[in-house]
């Protein structure tokens, strides 16, 4: 618990964040958000590619913590936070000069193109603040400091409310901006909380790079986080990747199918929050006891939280579906989209069964060294599935979002059960870096 409450308090105002931007922008039409909500599933997966590093840090400083190994841990981090630099520096480059070409590309409408082009460039040009916030943050978790990050979030959370107060709707004298000004206050913000993890982590983590580490280049090091990293973000790509087609799918039915499912992805993250924290926390547990090689205690500590996460989230996302009407009420004030969304709410209850899951079995076998399987079970299953099946369902069978969502509920379902037995089977044993 000393773990999980920072943990769930910074993803709860990460989450907050695109649900403030949602609920902010709604009251410039359901079109705003609409093309804000394509424009930052890009901008999600762009993390996810930042993210590719901070992965591989988590998990081998965290094995390397439990081992004693500090000189290893600090050659970890330093070989991570040049390569985020320069592959920030590069895909910001890239998402300014070509928002509009990516998001025509995706298939998002000519009356949506201007809002959601000036988001995705602006976001996508400031990017590079949050591949440095990954590394910082992954390096500080990985040695149980979890409370820096959190206040990182809450600071960038107070920042990013203010900005959107003043830029989208122009008080205090500034410019009414609508979309532009939640993009710069999105930026902003995420500047602010990349300071902050670059103070905290030079003070209380690791001061100073001795150069004497790096040389010779610690290859080691920079292999261990490409053999977690890279299966690793891989299946989380791939996940991005194939929702980022299902909305392409969503986008051909309607524009009030693609808001609708905006605002329930939105609001439905708010129900595994916890269950995330408590198995992110319980990670970090995890790594430290398999660098231990004290793999007895890591099992019976991995079934303890996933039993907490799965009951809590169950819980939060029966809450959700009882009151989604006033939920949507708040945001749209479109009838089609309150109901849609409402059966979708409890469509979700099942999801959320097989989410967990996934979430436990993915996060926790990464954390003792075993990333190829999940990787390859997934990659399978979300294509052949969430896409392939998606896309009968939906389109040719003319099931529409409903149908979409059925077919969430049985990708996330087969393969939570799958890799749930992985871990069952303690495969995973003698797969440590340390």
């Amino acid at each position: 618990m000393h773990l999980t409450i920072p943990i769930f308090m910074e993803i709860a105002l990460v989450v907050l964040v695109g649900f403030v931007d949602m609920l902010m922008l709604s009251s410039c039409g359901d079109g705003a958000v609409a093309a804000v909500g394509l424009a930052s599933q890009i901008v999600m997966l762009v993390f996810l590619v930042y993210r590719f590093a901070a992965s591989g840090v988590a998990v081998v400083c965290a094995q390397y913590h439990g081992a004693g190994l500090r000189k290893r841990l600090v050659q970890v981090v330093g070989v991570a936070l040049v390569f985020n630099a320069l592959l920030g520096l590069g895909v910001s480059a890239l998402l300014y000069f070509n928002a509009e070409a990516i998001l025509r590309m995706m298939g998002l409408r000519d009356e949506l193109m201007a809002e959601g082009a000036a988001y995705l460039r602006i976001t996508g040009a400031f990017s590079f603040f949050q591949a440095m916030g990954f590394t910082f943050s992954a390096s500080l978790r990985s040695v149980d400091r979890v409370r820096s990050p959190m206040v990182a979030t809450a600071v960038a959370n107070v920042v990013n409310v203010v900005g959107n107060y003043l830029l989208i709707y122009g008080h205090c004298g500034c410019p009414a901006l609508g979309v532009v000004g939640a993009a710069w206050a999105t930026a902003t913000s995420q500047g602010v909380s990349m300071a902050i993890l670059l103070v905290h982590h030079t003070k209380v983590h690791i001061r100073r790079y001795p150069l004497v580490w790096f040389r010779p280049f610690p290859w080691r090091e920079f292999a261990g986080i490409f053999k977690i990293g890279l299966p690793a973000i891989g299946e989380e790509m791939s996940y991005c990747l194939s929702q980022a087609v299902t909305i392409y799918f969503i986008n051909q039915i309607s524009t009030e199918a693609l808001t609708t499912r905006t605002y329930v992805s939105n609001s439905v993250m708010f129900t595994y929050l916890f269950g995330m924290s408590a198995i992110q926390a319980g990670d970090i547990l995890v790594g430290h006891l398999v660098g231990q090689r004290r793999y007895k205690a890591a099992y019976l500590l991995g079934n303890f939280f996933y039993r907490r996460a799965l009951a809590v989230s169950l819980c939060c996302s029966g809450a959700l579906a009882l009151v989604g009407p006033w939920v949507l009420g708040l945001l749209t004030q479109n009838s089609e989209i309150i109901r849609l969304g409402t059966v979708l709410f409890w469509i979700d209850c099942a999801l959320e069964i097989g989410r967990v899951r996934n979430i436990f079995a993915c996060g926790t076998l990464r954390a003792t060294g075993d990333v190829l399987y999940p990787m390859v079970i997934g990659i399978t299953f979300q294509w052949v599935i969430a896409v392939g099946l998606f896309w009968v369902v939906a389109i040719p069978l003319g099931f529409g979002l409903i149908g979409a969502w059925a077919v969430f509920v049985l990708d996330e379902n087969v393969r939570g059960c799958i890799l749930i037995r992985r871990w069952h089977d303690k495969a995973w044993i003698g797969k440590s870096l340390a």
